[in-house]
């Protein structure tokens, strides 16, 4: 979805610059530089409270960019949201996948949806009682940010570097710059500000990623119509400001070329309308999905929208098929590894 087709979905002309956006990318750079400069001063909680948020703040920052903000030129747009603060996430890779999740007739289909969290009646059956155990314990609030923020980042890197061993052409041209980036930013945080690659990963990349999970946890549900499956959360002014405002998800599903500083005041202007094409699925607040969800699962595994499985179970002629999609298909493998950012 490029910026012409992005901002007649919203409804919104696109202006050259979008100053406030501009400004946003300026504090986010400027207050982590500043973090890891300044990192030996800083007591360990501060400092991984303070590096979470700005690489939290940053991730919602390139979900912002690759939606085609804050300009007109897409290669203006991406460079400012390359910088790999994650270590983990390449912004191309985050941005393939993300814009395959906005196909909204396949919102949560776990097919389909390279961010859902559902399985396949297939593949759940195929599930014995520990990994049952373990997938209920993970869609809790709970379990998804803590060791299924950990988890999550440990199974993207053995899927995508595996492919990259494996000489995939496709996430060669992605982690190739990735990875050059990588070393730009360890530089920094090593070479200028002599910080331990194990304390930039334990006070910035891990803590961020929980961040981030708490937006993602309650943002679909399995639903019959396609704008019930995106839900809405209110009162949330300072994690509101850290997802730049999509904890108002239906808004931004509905309307993805809008920018982040005018989502707020385009949902208290059509509220009601939202709410109704929404189903209701409203949240008051993230301690309201915190009260619902902290040990009690969101959703069970297997999507409840399937009737019989649509995949057979994995055989050699299955895994030939898959390897002939992937070798015409560079990123048809992003979607099996489940990025959900925040994303």
């Amino acid at each position: 979805m490029d910026i012409e087709t992005s901002s007649r979905i919203a409804g919104v002309r696109h202006p050259g610059v979008e100053w406030p956006t501009v400004a946003l990318a300026a504090v986010i750079y400027a207050g982590w530089g500043a973090l890891t400069f300044f990192h030996a001063a800083i007591p360990w909680p501060l400092l991984a409270a303070g590096g979470g948020w700005f690489v939290a703040w940053h991730m919602s920052l390139q979900h912002e960019v690759l939606h085609g903000h804050p300009t007109r030129r897409r290669w203006i747009n991406d460079a400012i949201g390359f910088p790999p603060l994650t270590l983990w996430l390449p912004y191309m890779t985050y941005r393939v996948v993300h814009l395959r999740h906005h196909r909204n007739e396949h919102l949560t289909d776990p097919l389909e949806d390279p961010e859902s969290y559902y399985l396949t009646p297939e593949r759940f059956g195929r599930l014995g009682p520990p990994a049952r155990a373990f997938l209920r314990v993970r869609n809790t609030f709970f379990g998804r940010i803590t060791f299924g923020a950990l988890r999550s980042i440990v199974l993207f890197l053995w899927a995508h570097l595996g492919l990259c061993l494996r000489g995939h052409r496709g996430e060669l041209r992605i982690w190739i710059p990735h990875l050059v980036g990588v070393a730009a930013i360890l530089g920094w945080v090593c070479g200028v500000c002599h910080m331990s690659v194990w304390m930039y990963v334990l006070c910035f990349v891990i803590p961020s990623r929980s961040l981030a999970s708490i937006r993602s946890f309650a943002e679909h549900r399995a639903a019959d119509r396609h704008a019930e499956r995106t839900a809405i959360v209110e009162h949330a002014p300072i994690l509101g400001l850290l997802f730049l405002y999509n904890n108002l998800h239906a808004v931004h599903h509905d309307r993805p070329g809008l920018p982040w500083y005018r989502i707020p005041a385009y949902y208290r202007a059509h509220r009601a309308a939202i709410v109704a094409a929404n189903g209701g699925l409203v949240y008051d607040g993230y301690g309201d999905v915190i009260r619902r969800y902290l040990l009690t699962p969101h959703h069970e595994g297997p999507h409840p929208g399937y009737e019989m499985p649509r995949i057979a179970p994995p055989d050699p002629r299955f895994r030939r098929r898959r390897a002939q999609v992937r070798a015409g298909y560079p990123n048809a493998e992003a979607s099996a590894s489940k990025v959900n950012t925040a994303s």
